[in-house]
């Protein structure tokens, strides 16, 4: 079995549903530009609110990506 080496960044996703969706949006959007997504780490979670109502999520998360031979860390 081969080693990896991993990198991260920090996003945020945003969602007028839930938790989970906001954290969906992020991995699938990171998932476009970004190879061999792995992993995810929620960091914080916070919102929006509206007249007195939750208007929308936001979830900043941690996402890791193996890298490939020869990228840089």
């Amino acid at each position: 079995m081969s080693e990896h080496v991993y990198k991260s960044v920090e996003i945020t996703g945003s969602s007028t549903e839930s938790i989970a969706d906001g954290v969906r949006k992020a991995v699938s959007r990171a998932s476009q530009t970004v190879r061999h997504v792995e992993w995810f780490e929620v960091v914080s979670v916070r919102g929006h609110i509206a007249n007195g109502e939750v208007e929308h999520f936001q979830v900043t998360v941690k996402i890791g990506f193996r890298l490939e031979a020869g990228d840089q860390p």
